[in-house]
């Protein structure tokens, strides 16, 4: 089994699916199989990796509440090893549909175990909506571990207490296997004093838990999604590129992964 690592956090505009793009292209990069989820109504972690929402006649929504097979549905990105289950905006009326139904917390984790019947992926990242709703709740009961992306700015810390809360809710009462895969910094400019505080807090609060790879404030991966491509693919040698191969490798490394590309062992 791949491990399912779930990109979360309720508040909008910290750079959710900009990393959940940009990690599952790196990973891909680094030679792994990588399957990208979009559990988000806005569908942003698809029109961003290359495909137009208009074109997307069957996605996530259907595969959870009409049991469509996933498998028949995945598409194939531009860069090899990785994949994507597409979302749409009838997602949002997922969340109505699902709350009469059995098991509706788990309804995406069932979605995952079809997949994994047929096929086989190294990771799989799900890119959640910036909310604390049932679809997030899915995610997080499907997942291994949650990857929390932090941005350098003065509310940072402000909602996480309660994204913490409902984490240690779904492990004492749906998946008592989640972990926190680490917290990630993003949108860093280091010539703010407001971001090196909010690293300092986000590093004294969170210690070991906090990656060591911190994501710049960078234009090219502002740029990158009106394009459709991963910032790996809109400019490979940008800064916005190098932080995130380094946050894949960091990962990796992590999780105990020793097959990691020479060329890529030590970028700075």
């Amino acid at each position: 089994m791949g491990k399912v690592i779930a990109i979360a956090n309720q508040k909008g505009g910290v750079g959710k699916t900009t990393t959940a793009i940009n990690l599952a292209a790196s990973l891909a990069v680094l030679e792994k199989k990588v399957l990208l989820i979009d559990a988000d109504p806005q569908a942003n972690a698809t029109s961003g990796s290359g495909f137009d929402v208009k074109n997307i006649k069957t996605s996530l929504y259907e595969c959870l509440i009409d049991e469509v097979n996933p498998n028949s549905i995945i598409l194939t990105s531009e860069i090899e090893g990785l994949d994507l289950l597409p979302s749409h905006i009838d997602l949002v009326g997922a969340e109505i549909e699902m709350l009469n139904m059995p098991n509706r917390e788990k309804m995406l984790k069932g979605v995952i175990e079809k997949i994994e019947s047929e096929r086989k992926y190294d990771y799989l990242l799900i890119d959640c909506s910036p909310s604390l709703g049932l679809i997030t709740v899915n995610s997080l009961t499907a997942a291994h571990s949650v990857l929390i992306p932090v941005q350098c700015e003065y509310f940072a810390l402000e909602g996480l207490g309660k994204l913490l809360n409902t984490i240690k809710i779904i492990q004492n009462r749906l998946n008592t296997g989640l972990d926190i895969e680490g917290f990630l910094l993003t949108m860093y400019d280091s010539r703010l004093r407001l971001s090196n505080q909010v690293v300092e807090e986000v590093k004294k609060h969170f210690q070991q838990m906090v990656f060591e790879t911190i994501i710049q404030r960078n234009i090219k991966i502002s740029e990158a999604p009106s394009f459709g491509k991963p910032v790996i693919l809109y400019d490979a040698e940008s800064r916005g590129t190098l932080n995130y191969l380094n946050l894949a490798r960091e990962m990796l490394q992590k999780n105990g992964d020793t097959k990691i590309p020479e060329t890529v062992k030590n970028i700075d």
